[in-house]
């Protein structure tokens, strides 16, 4: 087998572990999943808690009808509510709501606990998470920025 499919296989099923992790938690904590929590946490650094629903889609790399079915149930139970643009009626936004984003920083705390757990010492140094990161962004992967904001 390949070096380089080796490392892919390798880094799918770490994924898939991960979100697993990360979804046991976030569902059992919060009724939600990675999915959604990473939706909410975009939602939460763009400008105003607010995105069109096609740059959303863009920054998760999904589909515009994946994004819609990802957020009706956060409307259904009040994260993120539907604003229209004032001057196109075609444009639609997504937004965190109050609740939205009180929720999130609840949410955020546990993410934040899964992940201190997965990389936890003396398995991981700060420099072996580091370097992952900057691995992973080489593949296209983003995340947060020092200050917590999306890292391209």
């Amino acid at each position: 087998m390949s070096t380089g499919l080796d490392a892919a296989l390798r880094l799918m099923r770490a994924q898939a572990a991960l979100v697993k992790r990360f979804d046991a938690r976030l569902s059992g904590l919060h009724g939600v999943s990675l999915a959604d929590f990473t939706l909410l946490l975009r939602l939460s650094q763009a400008p105003g808690d607010r995105m069109r629903r096609v740059d959303l889609a863009e920054a998760l790399g999904l589909t515009a009808s994946g994004v819609t079915r990802g957020l009706v149930p956060l409307e259904r139970i009040g994260l993120v509510r539907r604003d229209a643009d004032a001057r196109d009626a075609r444009v639609a936004y997504a937004a965190l709501t109050d609740t939205g984003r009180e929720r999130l920083a609840e949410m955020r705390a546990t993410a934040d606990h899964v992940a201190h757990d997965v990389f936890a010492g003396p398995a991981w140094t700060e420099d072996d998470t580091g370097r992952l990161a900057d691995l992973l962004a080489r593949l296209g992967g983003t995340g947060l920025a020092p200050g917590g904001a999306a890292r391209p």
